[in-house]
């Protein structure tokens, strides 16, 4: 039995949701909730397996109140918000913050729920067999420097001696004082990274790429393509969201799109991405609206078949996820000698996508999600 909490302020909501989960076999519902503060509350009363939560509410929004849930009491949260731009960026916030899932009301706050009820029933079913995690703090990105190569010199200072004078056979070391008047300098990229990244995920992903996005440099010398299971119109608001927190430049991906070093580009929702060269060593992006693979589109492994040509010159990465998606595509990379980094159990909300990878014998590195920015770091400058 699925023991749900319903937080909503409108009554009506309340009703429907109510008679609605009453009406199956495999819910009950304990209890309602009528603004932020009532919600926390009666999770830490009731301890819900999965609590509805609606965005817009007095006394205490539901962000504010799922941020104190996740930080104090985390549970699987499926947000209930209305189907607007501001409900969309809303949506997801939350999903950063650790809920699960979203859904949106079909009218705004008097929804027909006809339409969402079979959505709303399978997405809080999924949510009960799911692990939530605590908010994860942020962390600076890591920093990035590049391997000296075997044919060029490594340049070391060398101590100049007051009484003896300089070391033979070696130049002095110059101390230079930056001038507190000049203009910054910034770090100019090459125009194209030999390497590239590629990162599927799905259920959890929203968090998961926060935590691991926002840890990557803004130097990292290759571009990033990004596949996250996610409806149109949800990735531009996700995209956005990251990159004004990230050192490295988020973005939603464009159709022939030329990927650059230092940049994140995340498929835009109902596209398939697909990397392929052009003249010159450089990759581009190619969407389509293709049928979905596996019922996705995007898929994993559609960007994971199109990444595998550029064997170990690939860096791809799994992560949280219900199903299989990517599965198949990474056995094409393993097979090109590209390399695998697969999120491990612990830090997953769903450990689906990266345990196929497991169970094949797939993944060079199992890491948890506060390592992989680390380990693609590292892979990326091997």
């Amino acid at each position: 039995m699925i023991r749900v909490l319903i937080a909503d302020d409108s009554a009506f909501m309340r009703k429907v949701l109510s008679d609605l989960f009453k009406g199956q076999s495999d819910f009950e519902v304990i209890g309602t909730a009528v603004n932020g503060q009532d919600t926390i509350e009666k999770v830490k009363k009731f301890q819900p397996d999965v609590l509805t939560l609606d965005v817009v509410m007095p006394v205490m929004d539901g962000l504010t109140a799922l941020a104190i849930i996740m930080e104090q009491c985390p549970l699987p949260v499926i947000m209930v918000s209305s189907a607007t731009q501001k409900g969309t960026n809303e949506t997801i916030r939350a999903l950063a913050l650790g809920a699960v899932d979203f859904v949106s009301k079909a009218g705004g706050a008097i929804s027909k729920i006809d339409t969402i009820k079979d959505e709303i029933l399978a997405k809080c079913r999924l949510a009960a067999k799911t692990h939530a995690k605590k908010n994860v703090a942020a962390a600076k990105p890591i920093a990035y420097t590049p391997k000296p190569s075997s044919n060029e010199p490594v340049t070391r200072r060398v101590e100049v001696r007051r009484r003896t004078g300089l070391v033979l056979g070696q130049k002095p070391t110059i101390n230079v004082v930056p001038n507190p008047n000049a203009a910054p300098v910034k770090k100019v990229l090459p125009a194209t990274g030999k390497k590239i990244v590629a990162i599927g995920t799905s259920t959890g992903g929203p968090q998961a790429l926060q935590t691991v996005i926002t840890r990557l440099p803004g130097n990292l010398p290759c571009g990033v393509v990004v596949v996250q299971h996610m409806p149109a119109g949800f990735t531009k608001s996700l995209a956005e969201r990251l990159n004004s927190i990230s050192e490295i430049g988020v973005k939603e991906a464009e159709n022939d799109e030329i990927i650059k070093p230092g940049q994140v580009y995340i498929a835009p929702g109902n596209y398939h991405l697909r990397i392929a060269p052009i003249p010159g060593g450089e990759r581009k992006i190619v969407l389509s609206q293709e049928p979905p693979v596996g019922n996705h589109r995007p898929a994993v492994n559609v960007m994971f078949d199109s990444a595998a040509q550029f064997g170990k010159d690939l860096v791809s990465v799994i992560m949280t996820g219900m199903g299989c998606d990517g599965c198949e595509g990474m056995k094409k990379i393993k097979a090109s000698g590209g390399y695998s980094i697969a999120q491990n159990e612990e830090s997953c909300v769903v450990y689906g996508m990266p345990k196929a990878v497991v169970d094949a014998g797939l993944a060079d590195e199992i890491r948890p999600l506060n390592k992989i920015a680390e380990a693609i770091v590292e892979a990326v400058r091997r």
